[in-house]
């Protein structure tokens, strides 16, 4: 079922738009209540695209960095794919999206830092470059930082987390640092957890400012995307979960 709907439906703009549609072809056979559900879908989706209410709605999934964070019990760095840019199959390769990118500025910083072995997880799409294998090759090409393990089967943060504590805890690792973006931090800290390794968060920076502006409160694809994101942390959280906490 989860390959049939995806949490990307489930949250703004797909889901608002979707059902904002249906309710204006209902208000043929029912208009009253047809005309009442396309506003308020519509004004959701309004609210949605405000940097104001972005704000509010980032605020509840994204991890503040500590003041003076205590890495001193990790004994590895992991670094947690954030996207490919995909290439034209000739002269154009496959490169990394800018969330990855920026992962990987931040784990170049912590290995600087820290000096630990670094391990890259995400796949890639079927027959394509993966995230690890680009992340690896960025980190050691462009940022003289060697990696010593490669997870490239993972496609969701779930698998991320369990398929890289295979190699990590026979080698006695049971702390990591994890480097990825504040959004998604929760999240990824709560399946490495759950995955059998304590995690450490890198402080990454929080993407959201305090609403100061009249524009604040008016729609942006900008704050629409942030919408997004939060609302994909708060399902996918809840759905890993479900998922995956029982006995």
């Amino acid at each position: 079922m989860s390959d049939l709907i995806s949490t990307g439906f489930l949250t703004p703009p797909t889901v608002l738009i979707v059902a904002s549609l249906l309710a204006v072809w209902w208000s043929v056979w029912h208009p009253r209540l047809g005309i009442a559900t396309a506003i308020v879908t519509s004004s959701l989706l309004y609210l949605a695209a405000t940097p104001a209410v972005a704000t509010r709605m980032l605020q509840a999934v994204e991890v503040r960095p500590a003041l003076q964070p205590d890495f001193s019990a990790a004994q590895a760095i992991v670094v947690l794919g954030g996207g490919v840019h995909a290439g034209d199959g000739g002269p154009v390769p496959d490169t990394l999206g800018t969330g990855s990118l920026e992962r990987v500025v931040f784990a170049a910083r912590a290995y600087r830092l820290l000096h630990l072995k670094v391990a890259v997880a995400g796949a890639g799409l079927p027959g394509r470059t993966s995230e690890a294998a680009l992340m690896k090759s960025v980190l050691e090409g462009d940022f003289n930082v060697p990696v010593t393990w490669v997870e490239d089967q993972s496609r969701s943060t779930w698998e991320n987390a369990v398929d890289t504590a295979k190699p990590l805890k026979p080698a006695g690792i049971t702390t990591v640092v994890l480097v990825t973006h504040a959004w998604h931090m929760k999240r990824a800290l709560w399946s490495f957890e759950l995955a059998g390794l304590h995690a450490v968060p890198w402080p990454a920076p929080i993407t959201y400012d305090e609403p100061r502006r009249f524009d604040d409160y008016l729609p942006s694809i900008a704050a629409l995307e942030d919408s997004y994101r939060a609302l994909h942390e708060v399902i996918g959280l809840a759905y890993y979960g479900f998922r995956h906490s029982g006995p």
